[in-house]
């Protein structure tokens, strides 16, 4: 929903539509968010088309009364022209009326993390109500936000109210080490899959902003040395794009010891062995070694930066959510691996 803000600034009224269920398999997750304002303008998606038709009339009729609504699609054999998914899963949406939980979580600043919990069940009087949880401060009192704190992205039951949290978390980070021309096309990729992009670079001439406009920062700096003072989480992406010892050993090192999603280091196979061999002698462990993606990406037969790019953006997709990596025509099973679930 958030990313619909922009979008909402100065629309005036407006009504919005939450994918708050779904079973079997669906083109949008738990959260997916379509907003129609009074004057008839449609901002963003709740099933990539399939029932949108049905979700906008839904979404005026709520303007209309003032009253949420909550709506049930899936798809019927039987009748071929119903309003459901194609894809043969369920989605549930949960329309309601522009409120106070909802305009504080569009107003919070992109990268700030933020919980909104609202009302989906339960008694008429109290559906779409609920609080929005920014750092320290609350808005709205109809929940407590001690019961919120663990609370993953779904819905969940309390005092005998079906409730919808929804968590954004500031965005995972990817660090992009060399500041090469694979590095500015891998930025602009990183920045469109939602990172916060770092370039680092050892050689001022080359690590300039304006060489990397779309990176979040640009950092002159011995990659290793950089890498020891940041921060990481699980979910960080770190890529090396230098192919020059001196540079990609000492920050692997490093890496492969940390908890990350992603390591991978640019180079030929034979620079890749050469490169096994001294980390291997810097005292990697098999396992720790058996976690970089070397060569980086995936075989797209890519030549050019940009496919360079793509094939290492798809890597890191795959890897994040369990994809093979094959492609889909000659595999079997969902194709929406994380969207696979039931909720509410």
């Amino acid at each position: 929903m958030r990313e619909l803000a922009e979008d909402l600034a100065g629309a005036g009224r407006y009504a919005v539509a939450s994918v708050v269920g779904l079973r079997g398999s669906a083109p949008r997750g738990l959260g997916s968010a379509l907003a129609v304002t009074e004057a008839g303008a449609v901002f963003g998606s709740v099933s990539g088309g399939c029932v949108e038709g049905a979700v906008y009339e839904l979404a005026h009729q709520v303007l209309a009364s003032g009253r949420p609504v909550r709506e049930r699609f899936g798809y019927s054999e039987q009748d071929a022209f119903a309003v459901g998914l194609t894809c043969g899963g369920e989605v549930e949406v949960f329309v309601q009326p522009g409120s106070a939980e909802i305009e504080a979580a569009l107003a919070e600043p992109p990268g700030r993390p933020v919980l909104l919990a609202r009302v989906v069940g339960g008694p008429d009087a109290l559906l779409g109500k609920g609080i929005t949880v920014l750092g320290d401060r609350v808005v709205g009192d109809l929940l407590d936000p001690a019961d919120l704190a663990q609370a993953p992205t779904g819905t969940l039951w309390l005092d005998g109210l079906e409730v919808f949290v929804q968590r954004w978390d500031p965005p995972a980070r990817m660090i992009v080490f060399g500041a090469v021309d694979y590095a500015a096309a891998l930025t602009r990729i990183g920045k469109f899959l939602g990172y916060r992009v770092t370039v680092c670079d050892a050689r001022p001439v080359f690590a300039t902003a304006q060489r990397f406009p779309e990176a979040d920062e640009v950092v002159v700096d011995w990659p290793h040395r950089y890498l020891a003072a940041t921060d990481t989480d699980e979910r960080t992406v770190v890529c090396v794009l230098t192919h020059d010892e001196k540079f990609d050993v000492p920050v692997l090192v490093d890496a492969l010891r940390r908890p990350l999603a992603y390591v991978g280091a640019l180079g030929s196979r034979r620079t890749h062995e050469r490169r096994l061999e001294r980390l291997r002698a810097a005292g990697l462990s098999g396992a720790e070694i058996g976690r970089l993606r070397a060569p980086i990406g995936l075989d797209l037969g890519a030549a050019t930066p940009e496919e360079t790019a793509v094939s290492i953006a798809a890597e890191v997709v795959a890897l994040r959510r369990g994809g093979s990596g094959a492609a889909l025509s000659i595999t079997q099973g969902p194709i929406h691996r994380d969207l696979v679930t039931t909720s509410g």
